[in-house]
Parts: structure tokens; sequence; C-alpha cells
């Protein structure tokens, strides 16, 4: 963890995402993308031991760049996201009650095995240095892993993934807790399992809500400074697995002040989110979500 300020683009979830990658390295005039990141889904408890069809693209990339950083996000939850019916007529997948329940299993030793088996894969594959974030944006209300129907449980459930996962044989992960900025569901320290199973503290952290400059991103309650300060005391690095134009749309001035925060802090690294609505280079059919004036200051920062 010696290394700090990598820097990459989340492109897509499985191999195209890696095959995306020269193409946007090209936008930057040669900038090499230091960082792979990927999402395992939630849909069961198998997605999470991470399917080896979605992890070998990223263990040719991580083969072909071994001092190059993987970080892939790790539910904590199945499902974790509602169906697409669910999301229109504005349901959550579970209950909170259900996700009450079901940290209270995870707490319990319930789902170890399915960590085991996927730390199992990952170091097959050559990934045993990769960076995990678990439950990411636990704060707000997305997602089943959902900290607030039950604080307690949920540390101690991020405490088992983590010891779960260590318990493995040639492992070398690196854990990221990753709350989204500001207030939410929950404020994000009460979430916080604790400085032994936590190696990075990070935040993802659009540009929202609408009309809301950086500087306010920044002050508001547990805003960027407060997320920095958290770390600080901590004696932790900070990263922002997930960073992205939002609300306020083609927005350059959120660019540049992204880009400046990340660069004075101790920041083990970022991943800029490429996809409709946050693109700053479009790809494919996301030709309709151009932001120019963002992709124009966006280059010009992160080129050479």
């Amino acid at each position: 963890m010696a290394q700090r300020q990598l820097f990459g683009v989340f492109l897509g979830s499985d191999e195209v995402g890696v095959q995306r990658m020269p193409e946007f390295e090209r936008f930057l005039g040669g900038t090499e993308l230091r960082v792979g990141h990927t999402y395992l889904p939630g849909g069961d408890w198998e997605d999470v031991t991470g399917a080896p069809q979605l992890l070998e693209p990223w263990a040719r990339w991580k083969a072909e760049r071994p001092d190059d950083l993987f970080v892939l996000n790790v539910p904590m939850a199945a499902p974790n996201e509602p169906s697409e019916e669910d999301a229109r007529a504005g349901r959550q997948a579970l209950s909170d009650d259900e996700v009450a329940a079901l940290l209270d299993a995870g707490a319990s030793g319930e789902f170890d095995g399915v960590y085991r088996t996927l730390a199992e894969r990952l170091v097959a594959l050559g990934l045993a240095d990769a960076v995990i974030v678990p439950g990411w944006e636990m704060n707000g209300t997305t997602y089943s892993h959902r900290c607030a129907p039950n604080p307690p449980a949920w540390r101690e459930f991020f405490r088992r993934v983590v010891g779960s996962m260590r318990s493995v044989e040639g492992q070398r992960f690196v854990f990221d807790f990753t709350p989204s900025r500001g207030l939410d569901a929950i404020p994000w320290p009460e979430c916080y399992p604790g400085d032994d199973v936590v190696d990075i503290i990070g935040m993802d952290a659009y540009d929202q809500p609408q009309d809301r400059s950086f500087q306010e991103q920044i002050d508001e309650d547990l805003g960027l400074r407060d997320h920095a300060d958290f770390a600080r005391e901590h004696g932790k690095p900070i990263s922002f697995p997930e960073w992205g134009l939002f609300r306020n749309g083609d927005n350059p001035e959120y660019i540049r002040g992204m880009a400046g925060w990340i660069a004075s802090n101790d920041t083990v690294y970022s991943t800029y989110t490429n996809y409709c609505p946050h693109s700053v280079l479009t790809l494919g059919p996301e030709s309709q979500c151009a932001n120019p004036r963002s992709a124009a200051v966006f280059r010009e920062l992160f080129s050479g």
C-alpha cells in the first residue's frame, strides 16, 4: 500500500470494461489507467462467490500489469438490488425487517463460506492483492446491504467478511470501507466496523444534489472534509471508488474540484464512473450522454 494516487475509470463490469480501457487511454493522450475496477452482481449468493467468467478478464489484465490495482466491490446481501419491476414501482429488493434479519445471519457466520469461496477464487486467479469494497454505500437506501436497519449486526457482518477472506492461504487483500458522501439514512461513522478490519476509508462522491457547489460538498456534514478528517483520526488513507458528474449536468467546476481534492489528500486510488449520465467519454450507445465542457477539463487534468 506504499503507492498513492493511482487513477482508473469504471467502464463496464465484465470483459467490456477491460476492452474499453485502451480507448479511454487514447482519449487521455496515452495516460495509463492504473486501476481496474469492477463489481460482483448480487442477484443470489452464488453471484457473490465470484463467477470465473466475470473475474478472468480482470485476472488477465492484472497479470499484464502486476504493479497496478484491481478493485472489487462485493455485495453483503442477496438479492442486493431491486428488480426492474420493483425499481419502477419504488420498491426495494428487501424490506428493512428482512435486511435486519439478513444482517443478523451474516453477523452469526451464516455466509462465511460464501466469502471464503470468493477469496479462494481470487487467489487462484492471481488477484490475491485485490482491494475489496464490501457493502459499499451502506449509509443509503439503494442496496439490501444497507446498514440502517441493524447497525451493530452490519458492523459484525463486515468483520466476518474480512475474517473469512483473510483466512484463505496466500491472500493479501486490502479492505476499503466506502459510504456515500454526506448525510443519508444513517450517519456513516455509525457503521464503521473497526480499524483492525479496515485498511482504506473510501467515499463515493457524485456531483449531487442539484445546485450544491463543490465547496458545499467539502463543507457539508459528513462530506469530503469530514471524510478526510475521520480517516486521518483513524490513521487510514482514503479512496474514491466512485466519483462523477450527476445532478448538476455538464459541470467542469466539479471535475476541477474533485481532481484537486483527490490530489491534495492521502488518496490511495480513485476511479471515475464513466457511463450515462456521468460520461466524459461517450462509448457505444451512450453518445446521447455527452458532457463536452467537463470532458475537456477532465482530459486537461488527467492527460500526461
